[in-house]
């Protein structure tokens, strides 16, 4: 679980620096880098996934889907 905090915390550290980055060229190159993060953070979550089956349940629950977020 630690690993995704930090994998979800570089994201936005990543997005910080893209959004205030005036150099065109650094700038796709710090997105490269989130973008990455990201991907990580995509493998941690389905290692959870797959070791937890609970997770798994509300994950394909709430997951790629349209059905609304919030419980009623």
């Amino acid at each position: 679980i630690v690993s995704l905090m930090e994998e979800l915390e570089a994201i936005d550290w990543y997005n910080q620096r893209v959004q205030a980055c005036k150099d065109k060229e650094l700038r796709a190159i710090l997105a490269h880098n989130r973008d990455e993060e990201k991907e990580h953070a995509a493998m941690v979550l389905e290692w959870i996934r797959r070791k937890d089956p609970q997770f798994s349940k509300e994950m394909k629950d709430y997951l790629f889907t349209d059905k609304t977020i919030a419980h009623d």
